[in-house]
């Protein structure tokens, strides 16, 4: 198919056209994805190059492509065209399964905007009526959405935080993934590693054992095809399997040659995984549950 919409290093998307775009793939797809999933057939149908997945957004990490479409599907659940559970798979309503056209999704941009508008003003109404009110226990007020899709603020903080620790750090910490997720007799090989090869590593499951080979770099912006082929490079004659951990993101060729047929398989961990890692295994992550207290002035008035 031709392409709809242009990624550019300076600029803005048409959005609605990317909210079309995600809306068409979710449809190539049967209905429903993964963020992952979704994102790929994006770019896979649209035939987006390497150079523009590597495109970040200003002063930030974050791929410019993956952030837009993280909005598209943002605004898109808003406008009730698609829905999205906990476990992170996005589906198309039936409203969402009728739009054709980028009219369809405008008009949904336009709505969700003035409705974005009109909340602002409401709040902005509710802070100046509660400062006169002079009242210290003020209602506390959340307009934030939790849509389950774009990674918070405390991933982009931390993958700032491993960008600056020392190549030898982050080993380290790759090696300690590894045992937490099962590896055992990890040896992190730092400047004795050849070929790209930072450690090695074994994974026992059940009455098998798999010897795998790992590489993991900081990475700012995506890592693409020729990175996995360099890799694989390493490890021929050695392992039937690699492990490719990074800060950044893979681009959907790098990922299209991680599983090419024929050639030894490797596994990806991009930043936005590798963060969910050490949110699961407590490694220099703490979730805190926070106590939320609202006071109902209608009660009151009520009483």
């Amino acid at each position: 198919m031709s392409r709809t919409f242009i990624i550019e290093e300076t600029g803005f998307p048409d959005l609605p056209q990317l909210m079309l775009a995600t809306v068409e793939a979710l449809k190539a797809l049967g209905g429903s994805a993964s963020i992952d999933e979704l994102d790929q057939t994006v770019v896979d149908r649209e035939g987006v190059t390497e150079e523009e997945q590597a495109f970040t957004m200003p002063n930030d990490t974050r791929p410019k492509l993956r952030y837009y479409l993280a909005w598209a599907r943002t605004f898109l659940k808003r406008g009730g065209a698609l829905e999205n559970s906990a476990r992170g798979v996005w589906a198309l309503t039936d409203a969402g399964a009728h739009i054709a056209k980028r009219d369809q999704t405008a008009a949904i941009h336009a709505q969700v905007n003035a409705e974005e508008r009109e909340r602002a003003r409401q709040k902005r109404k509710r802070d100046k009526e509660e400062a006169k009110q002079d009242d210290q226990h003020a209602l506390a007020i959340d307009d934030s959405d939790v849509d389950g899709d774009a990674s918070s603020d405390w991933k982009t903080g931390l993958l700032e935080t491993l960008r600056e620790i020392e190549p030898a750090a982050f080993e380290r910490l790759s090696q300690r993934v590894l045992r937490e997720a099962g590896f055992v007799k990890v040896e992190v090989r730092g400047q004795t590693g050849d070929g790209g090869i930072d450690g090695v590593g074994v994974l026992r499951v059940n009455l098998v054992s798999f010897q795998v080979y790992f590489q993991c770099k900081r990475w700012k912006g995506s890592v693409g095809a020729k990175e996995i082929r360099d890799f694989r490079g390493a490890l021929q004659g050695r392992a039937d399997k690699g492990l490719f951990i990074t800060t950044g993101t893979f681009t959907s060729q790098a990922s299209e040659e991680a599983t090419r047929d024929g050639a030894i398989a490797i596994d990806l961990i991009d930043g936005d995984r590798l963060c969910d890692l050490l949110k699961l295994y407590e490694l220099g992550v703490k979730t805190q549950m926070i106590e939320k207290v609202e006071i109902s002035q209608e009660w009151f008035v009520s009483v």
